[in-house]
């Protein structure tokens, strides 16, 4: 794999990141990603681009009416969040076609031996590899071009994602070598961190968030009401142990480091701030506590969303400015990069 380093002052510096739109929006979804992103679009001098990544979503079968109103909804909650159509470039993927076409591109760049490491594939298709699509497969080629497409410097990404980021910087540099051109591409740089980075299900505190769990206890979706926000949260799975004073304290107790890293992540504070507050005490103070904040946080939320989803084609009109505006970073370079391959097509 590549070295680390940092973008070269010849590219702008700007973000590029994206949600599938596969089910339900959780709170992991939202502190782990969306909750970022909304404060990123703020940093000076940085360039925001945010993707519904629905050609991601079709390497397994979508029935088609539930995957358009899914990136409906993905829309909505990233306006919902705080992103603002004006700060930030919003679109959905397949509306910018130069993703598709440089996939192609990064699809012939990448090597066999480096996607057969990756082991996100490996954890989705299980013992079924062979019945899997090969879309699934070349996933991480065209999530590089998703990256690539706009000379992304930053990308931020969750841990499981991070090995997929580290592909793309390989065939970042694997095109700038073969084809000679020094620095054509940065090598994007992975931003992970934050208060929350990793919400663990509230069934098992060893497992990620996930959208696709069987179990709706399992999460918290962006579209809960309040009611089964506080349901949810007080039947969590904890121990009997009260909190320590302590972060380390929570060693050993996945459940419980889970359920404090979600309160500070909510009210803004470190673990070690809500343990100062809360030590000593059992979940039976806690979870209404954390229900509260919960509700306080995501209510707002919810409701906007809600209030979107109500009048779709104000949702369609956003994706499309935004789209007009990602393909006119991405149209340029994509040209660029045929001339480098040796292809002919007309300049844009």
């Amino acid at each position: 794999m590549t070295e680390a380093a940092a973008p070269t002052a010849k590219h702008r510096p700007r973000v590029f990141s994206g949600v599938q739109p596969t089910g339900a929006l959780t709170l992991g979804n939202y502190l782990g990603a969306l909750k970022r992103f909304v404060e990123m679009q703020d940093e000076a001098g940085m360039e925001t681009i945010y993707c519904i990544v629905d050609l991601h979503a079709i390497t397994v079968w979508q029935e088609p009416s539930s995957l358009r109103d899914a990136i409906r909804s993905v829309a909505a909650a990233y306006l919902a969040s705080g992103l603002d159509p004006a700060r930030s470039i919003i679109f959905n993927q397949s509306q910018v076609s130069a993703h598709a076409e440089l996939g192609w591109i990064c699809s012939c760049v990448v090597r066999l031996g480096w996607l057969n490491r990756m082991t996100q594939f490996k954890e989705k298709a299980g013992k079924n590899a062979e019945a899997q699509s090969g879309g699934l497969y070349m996933y991480p080629a065209l999530m590089a071009a998703d990256i690539l497409a706009y000379r992304a410097t930053h990308v931020p990404v969750g841990e499981d994602q991070k090995q997929h980021l580290e592909l793309s910087r390989d065939i970042a540099a694997k095109f700038n070598k073969d084809f000679g051109v020094p620095d054509f591409f940065p090598l994007p740089e992975p931003m992970i961190g934050g208060p929350a980075p990793r919400v663990m299900s509230l069934r098992d505190g060893t497992k990620k968030m996930s959208k696709s769990d069987p179990s709706d206890m399992s999460r918290i979706n962006l579209t809960d009401d309040a009611d089964t926000i506080a349901a949810k949260i007080r039947k969590a799975k904890t121990d009997p142990e009260p909190l320590p004073e302590a972060a380390e304290g929570l060693d050993g107790r996945p459940e419980a480091r889970n359920l404090v890293g979600i309160m500070a992540a909510l009210t803004d504070r470190t673990v070690e701030q809500v343990l100062a507050e809360y030590a000593g005490q059992g979940f039976g103070v806690f979870k209404p506590r954390l229900a509260e904040a919960a509700v306080a946080h995501l209510s707002p939320i919810t409701a906007e969303m809600s209030r979107l989803m109500a009048d779709p084609a104000e949702i369609d009109r956003i994706l499309a400015d935004g789209a007009a505006r990602a393909d006119a970073i991405a149209r340029p370079i994509l040209a660029e990069v045929y001339d480098t391959v040796g292809l002919l097509r007309p300049r844009p």
